[in-house]
């Protein structure tokens, strides 16, 4: 049903999520981060509130491992969720409960831990962290792009994945990159990856008009002077 990867880069302190699934909008509801605390995917059956909770609880001060432990103790309806987190120090921590549908599995590497579930084999999720420590000197977005991309290769999901979803926290309340497939026929991750390289080039001037507009690039636009 679903795969994903959180992870932080640790030259910039960013921290962001890339996932797939075969349901609709993956992106409004599974991948959270916050910037200068941490990264949370919430998956399998979705309560996306449990990932707000996991990043208070991180930017409260408690660790990925205390914070999924807090969140997940006796809660309501917890077996049917997965959730992982990587948090400011680059610890990882992860939750699947009893209920979690098909194949599941979960690979932890450094300043990453991969998740899946409904999954062609277990295989699959330490493609998907392999994928992401293939080239730790690349920009955070294209490890967690590079990370779907080798679940993908290593089998992916049982069966086809229709959306998909990439987001990077950076210094700013908002996220540097929040890139959306919300359905696809073919390949959500392919169609992922092609929105990544366009956004890239002008990822740093949409910064920039948000902060400094004065040095911000035309928009290009009709009627734009």
């Amino acid at each position: 049903m679903t795969f994903s990867i959180a992870g932080r880069c640790v030259r910039t302190g960013q921290f962001g999520v890339a996932i797939t699934t075969s349901s609709i909008s993956v992106g409004s509801r599974c991948p959270h981060a916050r910037a200068g605390v941490g990264a949370v995917a919430t998956q399998n059956i979705t309560d996306p509130h449990l990932a707000t909770l996991v990043l208070d609880a991180m930017e409260g001060g408690q660790s990925a491992t205390e914070a999924i432990a807090v969140v997940t103790s006796g809660r309501d309806n917890i077996d049917y969720r997965q959730l992982t987190a990587v948090d400011a120090k680059g610890t990882t921590a992860h939750f699947t409960g009893a209920h979690i549908l098909g194949t599941n599995a979960i690979s932890e590497d450094i300043d990453c831990v991969a998740a899946g579930n409904l999954l062609s084999s277990t295989a699959v999720a330490k493609g998907i962290s392999d994928g992401f420590m293939a080239d730790p000197s690349a920009h955070l977005a294209e490890r967690l792009l590079s990370g779907l991309e080798g679940g993908l290769a290593a089998g992916g999901e049982e069966g086809p994945v229709h959306s998909a979803a990439l987001i990077v926290a950076d210094k700013m309340p908002f996220y540097l990159v929040d890139l959306r497939v919300d359905w696809e026929d073919d390949c959500p991750i392919r169609k992922l990856r092609s929105l990544w390289q366009a956004y890239e080039p002008q990822m740093q001037d949409y910064l920039n008009r948000a902060i400094d507009p004065s040095v911000a690039p035309s928009y290009g636009v009709a009627g734009d002077p």
